[in-house]
């Protein structure tokens, strides 16, 4: 075939690094797109009734305490469960700290029956508490969310406040890691008379680059800044920590005692991991909890 034309060749082969590259990205990209749909999954580890032990008598009998369930709305529908635990004659004793009611946020996994153990613990301080299953734990209807836990937390504190007519400077608001998120933005709004923050981080964000550093923060919808909001807490506030915590890093719990302003004050317990302060803690564990509110107490008078 004469004059000029197209000259057909084999392509030249893709370099094997390229394949690879594609493979990364493609592997990355859908783990990110994971984390955005089910990024809740993620943060949230519930257990939904009837997982767990109920039988409040049971878990009283013999405790010297009495346990007592509680059912309350929140704002936008959903129906609440707590247990509230009172030592015995808690009013008997009014030179002590008997009088004074723990409002408790726990963590992000199981639900409130699986905490009854420390429940009885705390309530021999002596203290009253009260402790709340998010939406979705236990037997509390819904499902969880940021926004979610907030709206509970404010119920719970209204069920207190207006059902129970607990007055404000008798409540002291406990949170341990995700549940000191929730308890910093509940004091940032109302007026308790004093916050414990245990083993909690800096904002959900941090905790995400910590433990899954492929993915950018600006990703993670779910926030929780405490760092930012325990600068508005004007209550005395309690960070007990340890150095040894594998769930959230030692320096966040730093961080957000570094960002508190007033009356602030930092227990270290050493050894323990993150769901081991009271067990290795103890004693000092619940002097430091008992010496905490007995200043709230006589700060209010």
């Amino acid at each position: 075939m004469s004059g000029s034309g197209w000259k057909l060749g084999r392509r030249s082969p893709r370099p094997w690094w390229v394949g690879l590259a594609i493979s990364a990205v493609a592997l990355w990209a859908t783990m990110i797109i994971t984390m955005a749909v089910f990024e809740d999954a993620m943060i949230f580890f519930p257990d939904r009734y009837p997982a767990g032990f109920w039988d409040a008598g049971a878990v009283s009998r013999g405790t010297g305490t009495s346990v007592e369930d509680c059912f309350f709305p929140t704002s936008d529908g959903e129906r609440l469960h707590g247990w509230w635990c009172r030592p015995a004659a808690p009013g008997a004793a009014p030179a002590t700290t008997s009088d004074m009611v723990l409002l408790w946020f726990h963590g992000n996994a199981g639900n409130l029956s699986q905490r009854a153990d420390l429940m009885v613990e705390l309530a021999g301080i002596p203290a009253q508490v009260f402790i709340v299953d998010y939406r979705g734990y236990g037997r509390s209807t819904g499902r969880a969310s940021e926004k979610g836990l907030y709206r509970d937390a404010r119920a719970a504190w209204r069920f207190l406040r207006e059902d129970a007519g607990v007055d404000a400077h008798r409540i002291v608001i406990l949170g341990k890691s995700l549940g000191g998120a929730v308890a910093v933005d509940l004091a940032t709004e109302v007026d308790p008379a004093g916050l414990i923050v245990e083993s909690s981080f800096a904002s959900i964000p941090e905790m995400a680059a910590h433990h899954y550093p492929f993915i950018p923060r600006w990703l993670v919808r779910t926030k929780m800044d405490s760092r930012s909001k325990i600068r508005g807490v004007g209550c005395p506030v309690l960070f007990i920590h340890s150095p040894d915590d594998e769930v959230v890093p030692y320096e966040q719990g730093r961080q957000l005692f570094d960002a508190a302003t007033g009356d602030k004050r930092w227990v270290e317990v050493a050894g323990a991991k993150h769901n081991e302060l009271w067990l290795v803690g103890g004693s000092d564990y619940l002097g430091a909890l008992r010496e905490f509110l007995t200043h709230c107490r006589e700060m209010r008078g």
